[in-house]
Parts: C-alpha cells; sequence; structure tokens
C-alpha cells in the first residue's frame, strides 16, 4: 500500500474536493485509489503506479484552489488528462494550471459574469485579447463560439470596436431546408441560430434587437462578406470546418484597420462533400507560420456542458481509434502540439476494448502499447 498525504486545513474543503466530494469521487472513477479527509489532511492511497498520477492532479489542484479558484469538474478532468499524458509523471508542483488561469480576462454583463471555466479556455480568453486573430478549434461543448461572441460585446461595450460581424457558412449538416418557406433571410436564419442564442445569454433583448436594427451587430451568411472591407469590427467565423480554403481567403482579407477576427470550429464535424478540402484543416499550414495568428485547441476535458457529452466524444475517440488506428481528428496535419499523445492514449484504450464491430469495420492490430 502507497501512501500520499496533503494538508489542507488553510483551504475551503468544499472549494477543493466540489460539493458531495464529487471531485475526489471523479479521480477515484479515473484512477484506483482512495482518497480520505480527516483532520484537515487528505490522504490518497493505492498502488504506487496509480498514487503517483493521483497525487499529481491533487497537486494541480491544491495549487489552484491557493488562488482562490473554485474546482470545477473540468479543472480535474485537465489535471488528470496533463498527468496522464506525461505518463503518469508524478513530480509536484508544476502549477500549469495556475499558470493557464493567472491573466485570463472576465466580463461582466448585465446578464451575467463570463469567466473561464477551464484552463484551455482562460488562454482562449488571453489570445482574444492579444491577438487580431485567434483560431479556436476543437470538440462541441468547449465554449469556442461562446466566449468569442462573448469577448465581441465587451470589446463593443468598451468602445473598442465600432461593430460586431458575426458569420457562419450555410452549408447542410446531412439535412435539405431549401424546400422550407420564405425569403432568403428565412431561410439561413436557422443556420444562423446559435449565434443569437449566444447574444441572448449576454445582453437584454431590446438593446440586442436595437443593435440588430442600427448595424452595430450584424449576424450573416459567409456568402455576404465577399467584397466587403470591415474596419474597427470585431469578426466571428463560426462553424469553419465547413468552410473552403477559397472561402477563408475570402474571410480573413475582410478585415480592415482596427479589427480582429476569431475563427471557430470542430474538424471532427465537417460537412463538406470532400471533408479535405476544409478550408480550417488546411489553414493550419497556411497560417501557422504567420506572426500574430494565434491557434488556440481544445480537448474532450474542456466540454463545459453535461458530463457525458466528454464521455461521448471521448468514446468516439475510442472508438476510431479502434478502426481506424487514430482518433477521429478530421483529416491533414493538426498544429495541435497535443495531437500525437492523443492518439497514442486513445489507441492504448481501443486495445483494451472488446465490444463486437460491424462486419464492414476493422478492428486495430498489432500488439498492445
Amino acid at each position: 500500500m502507497y501512501v500520499r498525504k496533503f494538508p489542507i486545513e488553510h483551504l475551503d474543503p468544499i472549494a477543493l474536493l466540489g460539493q458531495n466530494d464529487a471531485n475526489v469521487r471523479q479521480i477515484e472513477r479515473e484512477l484506483p485509489v482512495r482518497i480520505t479527509l480527516r483532520e484537515g489532511t487528505i490522504t490518497v492511497s493505492g498502488d504506487e503506479d496509480a498514487v503517483k498520477p493521483a497525487s499529481a492532479a491533487l497537486s494541480e489542484l491544491v495549487l489552484l484552489a491557493e488562488r482562490g479558484k473554485t474546482i470545477e469538474e473540468a479543472d480535474v478532468a485537465t489535471a488528470l488528462g496533463q498527468v496522464r499524458r506525461e505518463d503518469g509523471d508524478a513530480r509536484n508542483g508544476h502549477g500549469r494550471l495556475v499558470e493557464a488561469y493567472d491573466g485570463a480576462p472576465g466580463y461582466n454583463f448585465e446578464r451575467k459574469v463570463v469567466r473561464a471555466k477551464t484552463p484551455t479556455q482562460a488562454l482562449y480568453l488571453k489570445a482574444l485579447e492579444q491577438h487580431d486573430v485567434v483560431f479556436g478549434i476543437g470538440p462541441a461543448g468547449t465554449g469556442k463560439t461562446y466566449l468569442a461572441v462573448a469577448a465581441a460585446v465587451a470589446a463593443l461595450k468598451a468602445k473598442q470596436v465600432e461593430r460586431i460581424i458575426l458569420v457562419r457558412p450555410a452549408v447542410e449538416a446531412g439535412e435539405s431546408l431549401g424546400f422550407l418557406p420564405g425569403d432568403m433571410q428565412e431561410k439561413v436564419d436557422p443556420y444562423l441560430r446559435p449565434m443569437y442564442d449566444a447574444l441572448a445569454d449576454l445582453m437584454s433583448y431590446d438593446k440586442m434587437r436595437r443593435f440588430l436594427e442600427m448595424g452595430v451587430i450584424e449576424i450573416a451568411p459567409l456568402a455576404f462578406m465577399r467584397g466587403r472591407t470591415l474596419h474597427n469590427a470585431y469578426i466571428i467565423l463560426d462553424e469553419a470546418q465547413n468552410t473552403t480554403v477559397r472561402q477563408m481567403k475570402m474571410f480573413l482579407t475582410r478585415m480592415g484597420q482596427g479589427s480582429r477576427a476569431v475563427i471557430t470550429g470542430d474538424l471532427t464535424q465537417i460537412d463538406l462533400k470532400q471533408p479535405d478540402q476544409s478550408g480550417l484543416v488546411r489553414i493550419q499550414a497556411i497560417l501557422g507560420p504567420v506572426p500574430g495568428v494565434q491557434f488556440v485547441y481544445f480537448h474532450q476535458e474542456d466540454v463545459v456542458r453535461h458530463r457525458l457529452v466528454r464521455d461521448i466524444i471521448h468514446a468516439f475517440d475510442i472508438y476510431h481509434a479502434r478502426v481506424e488506428n487514430k482518433i477521429d481528428d478530421g483529416v491533414g496535419a493538426s498544429l495541435d502540439p497535443l495531437q500525437s499523445k492523443l492518439e497514442q492514449e486513445a489507441v492504448r484504450e481501443a486495445r483494451q476494448v472488446h465490444s463486437p464491430l460491424l462486419p464492414d469495420e476493422r478492428e486495430i492490430e498489432g500488439p498492445a502499447a
């Protein structure tokens, strides 16, 4: 039996451990350890191979709590993922999660306060403040678009920009809407609805309607951007995985003086007939070397929707690792520094799964990693 202890008398136990010790239970679900709290000391016990990574993750969370952060489920998932990708390295005091949160901006709106809920979200918010062109790439539910809209509304409120332009490509996700009645605007509105939802969560309906009527906020299909030059504007392109390279070039060259551009998308949800022609896939190689352009990559632990969304994304990664020997990251090379480790991790887990595959699917071959 291997044991590690952490004194936490100086901390609010609920802020660290969560309601009903939810954060502790989350670690215990991931690793075969037992965690107890007695007389202001957390004790982690079990086999050494499990206690060391659990202790390393817990150390990161203690450092966060010491900075006044209330530990959330996503923080625990990130800490565990970080340790797992370091092959269980149990060196304490890295403080990488603390470093990620340090200096991250937050926004106060009339309807709510917006703060980073995961370290990657914190890095993303800092990138939105510091760079004129930012790409947010990752799975659904990680807050890519919502945080971009929040940053845009905050910039408008602070008079850093004069307009907000919210753009989406009108690409059908496996279903046809062309038969619907109405004029062109009514036909494309379903594609743009997530933009309206994000705005409505940050400002009153009357203010949003007034800004839309005045043209201070504009929501439009990507095709409407051609030929325009947008000065002093905060421009957000959502669902960018459904653009072509030419469309991506057209969008990025709309930027005028004093403008910022944010491009968000999920490479696993490309609805184009030729996925390898996605502009979001190819733009990484094109703009990767360009100074001032920042790429931020989100992962399954950054999902801030229902916990099952994160588990569902992980299950799909394991499935694709079984069938294709890699996770479903779209097509083409990625600048994501974690991509290789994520694929290796998924393949290792896939080798331990014994559920049946369909006849037209093939299971990965080779010895267990």
